[in-house]
């Protein structure tokens, strides 16, 4: 009875986290189906496999909490003693730095929440919608700041050596911190997905709508229709046009096969009734072109509407969308249909976004993997040392993966490279020193050895 009274108890964490996330599914998934085939259907040149697995990601991403208690469960004392001691510090991180960028970003936007008509509501839907980005900015320091301070604990009441007097191995010991580490890189790499990028690009509108302030317009935007050879230009997109709103200065030109001008329909106002699936341009002038004779110009005397034309404004405005505000699904469509046109599009940002989308959620993995060993100490002068260089360590993968990101969006680097070679050579870094902290030896002395006048 006693055993099972044990076993109950270690087991009811991950049966409650199983609850929460089947209630989170409930409740969240359906809101995601509806939301993809609104999305299929403004986007009829969507990839609609990866848009169609959003549901299946945001249900993975409900139940990981509840695999991770699962695999704690199953760990041994000692694995669990030392998630115990990470978990609490990583909690306590984890919030403080979300306080402080809260109050910090509260700060700045607060003269715009003031301006709503619903102050508190306006604040929560903000920043409930910002939430995923936040994790996925917060998450890697403060891993790097929990891993520093339990493991630095541990090392400092001997705890460590004790545990390696005991037959285990600093890869072993650390174990349960690496396996943290993948976790992580797994809820990022879901937040990554779709949620993180849309939500930085979706903050302006909130605030817009709040305020009654015209959001922020995508201008000059081109869009080319291979198949029928037509090729749009929008002077002014409004951030509210799937709600009807009208798109402004629009110039649409046609070609022939053999790529001569065909014709050219200029409006100050083009409206796309979704029900009808018809375009009606206001105040159209049709320019028509024959070869060899002169161009005839017709004034349309009221609305002109066109059913035959199958583009939606989604597919109009995806190529004015910013590159690093578009999940892998869009990014997935944005690429099928604009790769080809590298005469009206740049698809190296897009392509360095699409990367980038798959190579970012593994900072959390590098950065345990480069704070763990330094974060080890046996003298006994603490382990200020490896803090400061496991501080410094971070701040150059930061700045490293933000310069390779920009070499790859201006077409200096290819995208694949500059998305995962800071992620690469920082891992490499990081299991050379794990290997010199198993082997016993020196970290400081490795280091000093590529500093001038050590040799």
């Amino acid at each position: 009875m006693l055993f099972f009274r044990n076993h109950l108890l270690r087991f009811l964490l991950p049966l409650a986290l199983v609850a929460l996330g089947a209630g989170l599914c409930a409740f969240l998934v359906p809101m995601e189906s509806a939301a993809v085939k609104q999305q299929i259907f403004g986007f009829p040149d969507s990839d609609v496999r990866a848009h169609h697995a959003r549901p299946m990601v945001l249900a993975i991403l409900c139940f990981l909490p509840a695999v991770a208690s699962l695999v704690y469960c199953f760990g041994g004392t000692l694995d669990r003693y030392i998630a115990r001691q990470f978990a609490g510090i990583f909690g306590i991180c984890l919030a403080a730095l979300f306080t402080i960028w809260l109050l910090i970003d509260l700060t700045d936007k607060i003269g715009d929440f003031r301006e709503s008509t619903h102050v508190f509501y306006t604040i929560g839907l903000f920043y409930g919608t910002r939430l995923p980005a936040v994790l996925l900015l917060l998450l890697p320091y403060s891993l790097l700041l929990s891993v520093l301070y339990s493991l630095g604990k541990l090392s400092t009441s001997r705890e460590i050596i004790a545990m390696i007097q005991s037959g285990r191995g600093v890869l072993r010991i650390t174990l349960p911190l690496i396996i943290a580490g993948g976790f992580f890189s797994l809820l990022s790499l879901g937040l990554n997905y779709h949620w993180a990028p849309i939500a930085e690009g979706a903050v302006d509108a909130i605030l817009a709508d709040a305020t009654g302030k015209r959001a922020n317009e995508a201008s000059n935007v081109l869009y080319r229709n291979a198949k029928n050879r037509r090729l749009w230009m929008i002077g002014a997109f409004p951030r509210d046009y799937q709600n009807g709103k009208e798109l402004l200065n629009v110039e649409v030109t046609t070609t022939r096969p053999d790529e001569t001008l065909e014709s050219r329909l200029s409006a100050s106002r083009a409206l796309w009734d979704r029900k009808t699936r018809t375009w009606s341009f206001e105040e159209a002038i049709v320019g028509r072109f024959q070869p060899g004779q002169p161009a005839e110009f017709d004034v349309a005397p009221g609305p002109l509407k066109i059913k035959s034309w199958a583009e939606t404004p989604w597919q109009l405005i995806k190529p004015g969308l910013s590159a690093a505000y578009l999940g892998i699904p869009d990014l997935n469509g944005w690429l099928k249909s604009n790769f080809k046109n590298a005469e009206t599009t740049d698809a190296s940002p897009y392509l360095t976004q699409w990367h980038y989308r798959w190579a970012l959620p593994f900072t959390c993995l590098v950065t345990v993997l480069l704070a763990t060993p330094l974060s080890i100490h046996f003298a006994r002068r603490g382990a200020g040392g490896g803090v400061f260089i496991a501080v410094v360590l971070s701040a150059l993968m930061l700045l490293t993966s933000n310069i390779s990101l920009a070499l790859g969006e201006a077409g200096t680097l290819r995208p694949a490279h500059a998305a995962w070679l800071p992620n690469i050579a920082f891992t490499l870094l990081g299991l050379y020193l794990f290997h010199r902290r198993i082997a016993g030896r020196p970290i400081y002395r490795s280091l000093l050895r590529f500093c001038p006048g050590n040799d």
